[in-house]
């Protein structure tokens, strides 16, 4: 979805439409930015922002409170109009997912056209405009997706793949920040083109096997993960890649809380209860770092989660050796109950 709580807040205020619109803490307290429309992003406002940056940047801009059970609802409303289309539906967050249409195209279809008619109801039944990506797997979808914004629509085909990918920058790869742009412009690399020419020895000197492994498959656009429904999910998580790597504890606190917050809405909407808490940080020299913490029992309250994560997970975390380029929360060990599974250990 494009700017997707602004645009709610447009929609449901016309008044609106044409000012620079800030969704987020108030401009008098020490919160974030969780959504800026396209106006106020021209100032260079952004999610994961101070407030009090974006006050700056923009003075000018219409700061609203985030209304996150109403956003959830229109959330809702557009979830279902994917299950109309494929049951494969796998929510990134309350504005994005992937969905595998593949089984679907007898019924409806190609892909493309499903994804035409996806974007033309959501635009019918919620007056909010989706930008939609078409392609052979996840990557290059969400590549797709987010080159077309705003209202956009990109269709990669198989045999159109590295037409597609070579010419972009090298920082749209997945996992490729600021810093790791500067490691790969040091060895004069700055398209997928020249990332896709690169030996992978030469990625392995610069990031080691895994990520010159992941680099190097994505660059040929190559993905092979599954689109996998909420129902199938080992694991129910959310992450955010800030726009600009950030160092303040206060600013990843907030947004530790709204993902914390999305997770557990997540678990209440599918009935699911978690029992172990992930807290995931990549740095920005790439390093990834993940905390983990078992609840006493299952739970999908917020509160108990966040809990978890402000008390035991991020005291285990140093969020100030240097700036954060991701951060994200999950819940593994899911069930269907508040009920602890008893182990040979537990009295009888």
């Amino acid at each position: 979805m494009d700017a997707f709580y602004a645009s709610v807040e447009e929609r449901d205020q016309p008044e609106l439409v044409g000012q620079p619109v800030i969704v987020g803490g108030s401009r008098e307290s020490r919160g974030v930015v969780s959504a800026a429309n396209y106006i106020a992003r021209k100032y260079g406002v952004h999610s994961a922002m101070p407030m009090a940056t974006a006050i700056r940047y923009c003075p000018r801009g219409i700061v609203l409170p985030v209304r996150m059970n109403h956003y959830a609802a229109v959330s809702r409303q557009i979830r279902e109009i994917f299950h109309r289309y494929t049951p494969l539906v796998e929510p990134l967050s309350l504005d994005e997912a992937f969905l595998d249409a593949r089984g679907s195209e007898k019924l409806f279809g190609s892909s493309a056209e499903i994804g035409r008619m996806i974007k033309r109801d959501i635009w019918n039944e919620t007056r909010l405009v989706a930008s939609i990506g078409v392609a052979p797997n996840k990557f290059l979808a969400k590549i797709a997706s987010d080159l077309g914004k705003p209202d956009g629509f990109v269709e990669v085909c198989e045999d159109g793949i590295q037409e597609f990918l070579d010419p972009l920058p090298v920082s749209r790869i997945w996992g490729v920040g600021k810093r790791a742009e500067e490691v790969l412009a040091k060895i004069g690399v700055d398209t997928v083109l020249r990332l896709r020419s690169t030996p992978v020895t030469s990625l392995q000197h610069c990031f080691g096997n895994t990520t010159a492994t992941h680099l190097h498959e994505l660059a040929h656009g190559r993905d092979s993960r599954p689109v996998v429904p909420d129902r199938e999910a080992k694991s129910i998580s959310h992450e955010t890649t800030f726009p600009t790597d950030v160092s303040g504890p206060d600013i990843l606190r907030s947004c530790l809380l709204s993902l914390t917050e999305q997770v557990a809405r997540r678990l209440r909407r599918h009935q699911l209860f978690g029992r172990t808490v992930h807290l995931k940080v990549r740095y920005s020299d790439f390093r990834l770092l993940t905390r983990a913490q078992t609840l006493p029992a299952p739970s999908n309250a917020t509160n108990e989660i966040w809990n978890a994560v402000s008390d035991q997970l991020l005291p285990r975390v140093d969020l100030q050796i240097q700036p954060i380029r991701l951060i994200g929360i999950g819940l593994s060990s899911l069930g269907k109950t508040r009920e602890r599974q008893k182990t040979l250990f537990d009295d009888h």
